[in-house]
């Protein structure tokens, strides 16, 4: 009977398989293409009709990469901002997420829907502002700017949140009866028990950090300041561009995000399966 019922199942899932196969199919052929056209020569990467799989794989185009910009502080800017666009957004907003989910106080409902509005504004419209601002302080073209107006997510905010009120309240009065004032209460019971969302938005806020490409592009223009995605982005020509040198520049520069999902992918899966059901 069980077999019959899985045979069934199976049958009648085929539709959703085929849909994710042609899904999978569109992300991953973009990718190898990057990397493909990475290992062409310029002719063969511009020639017409397109040339799928180089004649002779040329990694040449990876060291003329690093010759032809400053990679080694693109990627030290890089980490360096992903890094602090991460630590302090995830550390800011569990606090403010945990306060929004346990704390009661005058105006909490206010201020977070104010919290929450700040994710239907479209980034390009704080450029202007942010920008007058780090003019004001001087740190135009610094790689502070790249990070300092990133301090707290709203994203975050909100997901954890939500994982704070899923968790029973009675956990919370017995860390009171033992004497644990509200911080203790969060740093040593909440906070362990949402790991799975931590992880998943350390993830996608490095991930968003790593592959930010207007900002530094507006705030940056000294060489030694840019970014991965900015500095990649001096690669493009407008009359002619080496594509093979620009492709291996971009396959260079994902590698990071890629190892790190797969050393964490099974917390991060963990995480936005659970935070999809909270929401």
């Amino acid at each position: 009977m069980a077999t019959r019922s899985q045979a069934r199942s199976g049958k009648s899932n085929w539709p959703i398989h085929l849909v994710l196969i042609a899904a999978s199919v569109v992300i991953i052929v973009p990718f190898l293409w990057m990397v493909l056209t990475s290992l062409k020569t310029v002719t063969e990467a511009t020639q017409i009709p397109v040339k799928i799989f180089p004649s002779h794989p040329d990694w040449s185009s990876y060291a003329k990469a690093f010759e032809k910009s400053d990679f080694k502080h693109y990627y030290l800017n890089t980490a360096f901002s992903a890094f602090m666009k991460t630590v302090f957004p995830v550390i800011f907003s569990s606090m403010a997420a945990y306060a929004f989910a346990r704390i009661r106080f005058p105006g909490r409902t206010i201020l977070f829907f104010v919290v929450i509005s700040v994710m239907m504004v479209p980034n390009p419209v704080f450029y202007t502002p942010q920008y007058l601002l780090m003019s004001q302080w001087g740190l135009v073209n610094t790689v502070t700017a790249l990070w300092i107006c990133s301090l707290v997510s709203p994203f975050a905010t909100f997901m954890l949140r939500q994982f704070f009120l899923g968790i029973s309240k009675e956990l919370e009065e017995a860390a009171i009866l033992d004497g644990c004032n509200p911080f203790q209460t969060f740093r040593y019971i909440m906070l362990p028990l949402v790991k799975s969302a931590l992880v998943a938005i350390v993830i996608i806020h490095l991930l968003w950090s790593w592959n930010e490409l207007q900002w530094p592009l507006i705030i940056n223009s000294s060489p030694d300041k840019l970014t991965l995605s900015s500095g990649l982005a001096t690669l493009v020509s407008m009359f002619s561009t080496n594509y093979p040198i620009l492709m291996a520049g971009a396959f260079m520069a994902v590698i990071p995000m890629i190892v790190l999902f797969f050393i964490f992918q099974k917390r991060f899966i963990e995480g936005v399966a659970f935070s999809a059901h909270k929401g």
